[in-house]
């Protein structure tokens, strides 16, 4: 298993409910499934998942990108603006 720490901001952490969380993820992760994981933990959020910015390591990351060991995963809502 892969522990990794889950950094909420903004209107996330306030759907959250907390500003970070440590996840266990099996070998081989994904951010979809970071996503999915969260979720399941985090009714408030799921309507927010599919359109969240993810970073892993402090670099913007895509859905297929793997999950790195011990890895810190930061979860932004869409940013919009002119």
């Amino acid at each position: 298993m892969n522990q990794v720490r889950v950094l909420f901001f903004a209107t996330l952490k306030e759907r959250a409910g907390l500003s970070g969380v440590s996840l266990e993820l099996p070998e081989g992760a994904r951010v979809r499934d970071v996503k999915t994981t969260l979720a399941g933990r985090f009714p408030g959020l799921v309507e927010a998942l599919p359109s969240a910015l993810i970073s892993i390591n402090r670099e913007f990351a895509f859905e297929d990108d793997l999950v790195p060991p011990a890895a810190e995963i930061a979860v932004f809502p869409p940013v919009s603006g002119g």
